[in-house]
């Protein structure tokens, strides 16, 4: 008397086990692997981070939701008022796995920090491959408790079938729908719109120790005093480009600017992808007891107008400093 080997046991699983999620599992890996193997902004790491970030977690997700299929549920209704169905039809599964991979794909940035991650590329290909094939294996065990007649299954044979039987109109209208906007979400990550890349504009004041500090000028200055400031222009391109910086004294009052002062114009080369910084002092020229905003407005060279306005700049930054009273004789 002969007995199944674990072998066997091992293949008759196989065999039962949902080529779909196998599917989504393995693409899920290797898009992981894609992501962190190629370079940033290539072509072959856009394209692997689609299908990761906008299909295979949501499509996971809905296979633990929802593991019957439309059509063998409603044959195994067992009343005449249990008619709607347990389960979704393709069109509607693939519908709902590119919604809940954009309601997913947050979930799994917000919990990275919370995690004590690191959020960046890697990691964040890493959880969504994590969350797939999890979610993947819940949705086999569901499938693989439903009853057969009423499982939603995906074979060769039954994509024929489906074809052959013909598709309702508003399958049809759904299934472009979500072509379209695949297809945008696609020319937007492969074929980013060319701005010349970023720029960025910031201002350091300089403590005790020597470190650079963010918003840390001071308040009030005396009359003649200069306020030391270092100027950094960051170019996110691709190419090197050429800056002109000024600096200005501006009279605000209700929100406009009423009187501006051009303090200095200086230029800036930035090699792509980089930044530089210098020092610069600034001396109010306002009347004692005045507040004035000193703003520094970054132009592409050769663009600057002839009354520069914070409107028209590149990238703007600015600090507010009260010029203080002098004090009377004898004080």
């Amino acid at each position: 008397m002969s007995h199944p080997t674990s072998e066997g046991v091992r293949f008759g699983f196989l065999r039962w086990y949902p080529l779909d999620l196998a599917v989504v599992s393995v693409a899920a890996a290797l898009s992981y692997y894609a992501v962190t193997g190629f370079e940033p902004g290539s072509v072959p790491r856009l394209a692997a981070t689609l299908p990761l970030a906008l299909f295979l977690p949501g499509y996971a997700l809905v296979s633990v939701l929802f593991p019957a299929g439309e059509r063998a549920a409603r044959q195994t209704a067992p009343t005449a008022t249990d008619r709607r169905p347990r389960g979704i039809d393709t069109v509607e599964r693939l519908a709902l796995a590119f919604a809940l991979s954009l309601a997913v794909g947050p979930i799994v940035v917000i919990a990275l920090p919370l995690l004590g991650l690191e959020l960046g590329a890697a990691s964040a290909a890493g959880g969504l491959a994590v969350v797939a094939v999890g979610l993947a294996q819940l949705g086999v065990v569901r499938r693989l408790r439903t009853p057969t007649t009423a499982r939603f299954t995906v074979s060769i044979r039954t994509i024929r079938e489906r074809l052959g039987g013909g598709l309702q109109l508003s399958a049809i209208v759904l299934g472009v729908a979500i072509a379209l906007a695949v297809g945008a979400l696609a020319v937007g990550f492969l074929f980013p719109a060319s701005a010349g890349g970023y720029d960025q504009l910031s201002l350091y004041s300089e403590t005790e120790d020597g470190d650079l500090v963010a918003g840390e000028f001071p308040d009030t200055v005396a009359p003649g005093e200069s306020v030391p400031v270092t100027i950094e222009v960051e170019n996110g391109g691709e190419e090197t480009r050429e800056y002109e910086l000024v600096v200005q004294e501006q009279l605000v009052e209700d929100g406009e600017v009423v009187d501006r002062a051009e303090h200095d114009r200086f230029g800036a080369t930035v090699g792509a992808g980089s930044a530089e910084d210098g020092s610069y002092e600034v001396t109010p020229a306002a009347e004692s007891g005045e507040t004035v905003r000193i703003s520094v407005l970054l132009f592409e060279a050769g663009e600057t107008p002839a009354v520069p306005t914070n409107e028209d700049a590149l990238e703007e930054t600015y600090f507010w400093v009260t010029v203080t009273e002098e004090p009377e004789a004898g004080e």
